[in-house]
């Protein structure tokens, strides 16, 4: 493992993380750039071998962790903010090189959102499917729908 790599990124994270997105430790850390297209969000993520598993690919957790930052950031820059309430994610074949995965919405509604991502590696190639159901949060002033009195979730 490229320990001086490993440091370099660590220390790079610490130094310029915030909690915003995009911008948080851990994005910073894996180095993962986000861009959007048409109702999409694209997130790039650089390998390294301090990311891979014994097998020597890339661990599965980080995987995930690409393909739920590009759905929560897919809700955020078209809809708003929004938490995880569940995702399922199905590899199909080991990543071993640079990779990018792109999210979209499947259904939308006024709470809950639908989703997928899509992670190719650097030959184009499909190698993992993400899917997930996502609650959106509250805009500032709006009232909490969940709250006593309140209309129910969507």
């Amino acid at each position: 493992m490229d320990e001086a790599l490993t440091r370099e990124r660590f220390e790079h994270a610490l130094e310029h993380h915030r909690p915003a997105f995009g911008e948080f430790f851990l994005a910073r850390f894996l180095g993962l750039q986000v861009s959007y297209g048409d109702q999409t969000c694209r997130v790039d993520l650089p390998t390294a071998e301090y990311l891979y598993n014994p097998q020597g690919s890339l661990h599965g957790g980080v995987i995930a962790i690409a393909m739920d930052v590009s759905m929560g950031h897919l809700n955020h820059r078209f809809l708003r903010t929004g938490v995880t309430l569940e995702m399922k994610t199905q590899y199909l074949r080991p990543v071993t090189g640079p990779c990018w995965c792109e999210a979209r919405f499947l259904k939308t509604g006024r709470r809950v959102v639908f989703s997928e991502s899509k992670l190719y590696d650097a030959h184009e190639r499909l190698c993992a499917v993400a899917s997930a159901t996502w609650m959106l949060l509250d805009a500032p002033g709006e009232p909490d729908p969940t709250a006593p009195g309140g209309p129910p979730c969507a």
